[in-house]
């Protein structure tokens, strides 16, 4: 049975301690909470997921020299910014081009409608979580990491694709019949 997160003392109430594994919960429900509100909150922008504004706001300080330079902005892997990326191209809120100083090279930034829209749209949630971690110190952030990783194979969930947050999944194709 789960502890009792209030117990009643003389004439008040006190907190009763929590498990660790309940802590860790409640952090985590408190993390995937926040997401879920900064996604709604991201309506302000139709159209455009909580992945592809977080990609928006990674391009708002400089534009992108490629595809993979896009994903370490993002913490993520290039197939999946790829499929955020070309829906912002198609959206006109991103402009993709062969870069003017190196013809090599691309060159991925945001146009005005991109930028406007920006303005008008709340900082994503994974911004945030991300510049937490860069305040954080690195050993903690390490201790985290391989914390996380365990937890992650404890569950069997080691072989799931680790796609950008709130990403629309892709309806699986379905096969004719016969």
């Amino acid at each position: 049975m789960p502890p009792v997160p209030y117990t009643w003392g003389p004439m008040e109430l006190v907190e009763a301690p929590i498990s660790p594994t309940q802590a860790v919960l409640d952090s985590i429900r408190r993390i995937v909470r926040d997401l879920r509100l900064s996604a709604r909150a991201a309506g302000v922008a139709p159209g455009v997921t909580p992945a592809q504004l977080f990609v928006l706001h990674c391009l708002e300080a400089a534009p992108a020299g490629s595809i993979a330079e896009l994903a370490q902005r993002t913490f993520t892997d290039a197939s999946s910014v790829s499929v955020a990326l070309s829906r912002l191209v198609d959206a006109g809120l991103v402009r993709r081009r062969r870069s003017t100083s190196d013809g090599r090279r691309a060159e991925i930034a945001l146009t005005a409608k991109g930028r406007a829209l920006l303005k008008v749209a709340p900082e994503p949630a994974q911004a945030r979580l991300v510049a937490a971690l860069d305040r954080m110190p690195p050993r903690v952030v390490a201790a985290l990491s391989r914390a996380l990783q365990t937890l992650v194979s404890e569950m069997g969930s080691a072989d799931i694709e680790p796609r950008m947050f709130l990403e629309e999944e892709r309806a699986p194709r379905s096969r004719p019949r016969g």
